[in-house]
């Protein structure tokens, strides 16, 4: 897909410097672009500018540290690189729709009220499959955000080796982009991933056929990861009757997912579809098991 790797290390470059002076010459620069030409690319592919997807995530943090720590708003504003107390007042309250101090007073409230350690975590819109769901966990994360209050999370509770996987997930009617090619992007975050991580799309007949698929295992996320986006682009066939997706965490390690989209792209856009051989050949084949594999 073009530009998706220099997408994912820009704002890789970003995630590490966010308590840094950031410039687009800078993050240009990393990536060998004049900062024009990369400011389009990069609009194009995340739906922003590069300034006010910074701007977003340092919020993101300053947000999280309102609620888990006891930092000064002030000492917060600045740490993020906020020329005052009040231009940070002023963009939190754009985003978050309260002042940064009744913002930390209300969600404090409201997420100890919320507190049920001992009930099964539940996420409105998805539910937990796999191999051995039970030996996993998911729920949603006002501490670990990528954009506004709150991310999605898989984790390992019980899990032993490899060979086990969870998938936290959705399905939807294919009907709305019936003959369309579509996007699914989203943002990970990982951290102790032993196997692997990632995000997938199945698109599925009435029959429960599988026409079209991708589960990134050729570009899978390992160990721990900073906050990046990631996308699938598959077709959606005429018979097309199931469209289902989510994040897989394969054996232990804990994800985050955050910012899912669903868009339609140009048939220029290279499909990530991953070819599914048939159930049944076409004709027999190798009868007399001398034919080699090449």
């Amino acid at each position: 897909m073009p530009y998706e790797e220099i997408i994912k290390k820009t704002i890789d470059y970003i995630e590490e410097h966010l308590h840094e002076s950031l410039t687009m010459d800078d993050i240009a620069g990393q990536v060998g672009f004049s900062k024009f030409h990369f400011h389009r690319i990069f609009q194009a592919a995340v739906g922003m500018s590069i300034t006010e997807y910074i701007r977003i995530r340092r919020l993101a943090n300053a947000s999280a540290t309102l609620l888990y720590t006891n930092e000064r708003i002030i000492d917060i504003a600045f740490y993020y690189h906020f020329e005052s107390q009040e231009a940070f007042t002023r963009a939190f309250k754009k985003y978050y729709h309260l002042p940064p101090g009744q913002y930390r007073r209300l969600m404090s409230d409201m997420l100890k009220n919320k507190e049920e350690p001992y009930m099964e975590k539940q996420v409105k819109g998805w539910f937990l499959s796999g191999s051995d769901p039970f030996s996993y966990e998911m729920g949603t994360d006002h501490e670990v955000v990528h954009q506004g209050k709150a991310s999605g999370y898989l984790k390992s509770k019980t899990v032993l080796d490899s060979t086990n996987f969870a998938t936290m997930m959705q399905q939807f009617k294919a009907e709305k982009f019936i003959g369309k090619r579509i996007r699914l992007s989203c943002f990970l975050k990982t951290k102790d991933v032993e196997a692997f991580s990632s995000v997938w799309m199945r698109v599925d007949n009435a029959f429960g056929d599988v026409l079209q698929f991708d589960n990134m295992s050729n570009r899978p996320i390992e160990g721990d990861t900073n906050w990046n986006r990631y996308s699938i682009v598959l077709d959606v066939p005429t018979d097309s009757s199931i469209i289902s997706f989510g994040i897989i965490l394969s054996g232990q390690g804990h994800v985050w997912a955050d910012q899912f989209t669903f868009e339609e792209v140009d048939k220029n856009v290279e499909t990530t579809n991953i070819e599914m051989q048939s159930e049944l050949l076409d004709e027999p084949m190798n009868l007399s098991f001398e034919e080699e594999i090449y």
